[in-house]
């Protein structure tokens, strides 16, 4: 089975059910060495993402705010917008072992897995949703994930802005969200906080592969990866260096970060 072009058929799958079958079937053949790599497989062009042939997408700040963790119906928004993130989780990994050829097995392997722990998170989360009498396309998306995807179609950027970047900023807002479905308790929001506990640890081992492979492509260019993310991060997200955040100090250290790092990006002087 060549690699690439089933690949890239799986990725550009609209429909999740058909999409995530069709992983499955693939990436059994890859653990089985069941896949050869056509290095003369040149990457699709972006045009839009997979999911717009079945969803409403509109800008970010079209969206409401998400704040009713009580009512029904704010529950079943809060579970779709997380149900995007991780549909959309699906096509980034799928599409960072798609598009860089001559790769170390090694990150075939990493990214693969990274994309069926997120079709997990995915299907965890979609039954949260039919428990609420939700479907995937209730309510309206963005498409900010899909636009990080397409602006960084060069291999060190990708590391830095989208695991290193956008998923390290999941490990900060996990826990707020924890927080908040802990004071309100009740039978669907403690199965809802067993899903996101999952989902937590299982993101920080993708930001850390996300680190691996940024530190390696650095090492490879002889470029010092601590001011090359800076000043990546900044030229992908204008403002994000200067923006100091709340961060969760803890996950983005299992996951490579420095403290140098951390303390550059957010409210506190040290890094404890």
């Amino acid at each position: 089975m060549d690699y690439f072009n089933t690949l890239e058929e799986v990725l550009l799958t609209s429909e999740p059910q058909n999409k995530i079958e069709k992983f499955k079937f693939f990436y059994q053949k890859f653990l089985n060495n069941e896949t050869f790599f056509d290095n003369s497989y040149e990457p699709y062009v972006f045009d839009k993402p997979s999911y717009a042939t079945f969803l409403e997408i509109v800008k970010p700040t079209e969206l409401p705010p998400i704040k009713n963790f009580k009512s029904i119906e704010g529950k079943r928004y809060l579970v779709h917008t997380i149900l995007h993130i991780e549909y959309s989780a699906i096509d980034l990994a799928l599409d960072a072992a798609l598009r860089f050829k001559n790769m170390p097995i090694q990150y075939y392997k990493d990214w693969l897995e990274v994309a069926d722990d997120e079709i997990r998170h995915f299907l965890m989360l979609e039954n949260l949703l039919t428990e609420l009498n939700g479907v995937y396309g209730d309510f309206p998306v963005h498409k900010n994930l899909f636009e990080a995807m397409e602006a960084t179609p060069e291999f060190l950027r990708r590391m830095a802005a989208v695991p290193r970047y956008l998923e390290a900023n999941g490990l900060d807002q996990n826990p707020k969200i924890m927080e908040k479905l802990n004071s309100n308790r009740d039978e669907f929001n403690m199965k809802f906080l067993e899903v996101l506990n999952i989902i937590l640890k299982e993101e920080v081992d993708h930001v850390k592969k996300g680190d691996i492979w940024f530190k390696y492509e650095c090492e490879r260019l002889n470029v010092e990866p601590e001011t090359t993310y800076m000043k990546i991060i900044e030229e992908v997200f204008p403002g994000s260096t200067k923006r100091k955040m709340d961060l969760n100090f803890d996950a983005r250290k299992q996951a490579g970060f420095s403290c140098n790092e951390l303390k550059k990006l957010s409210k506190k002087e040290d890094c404890n």
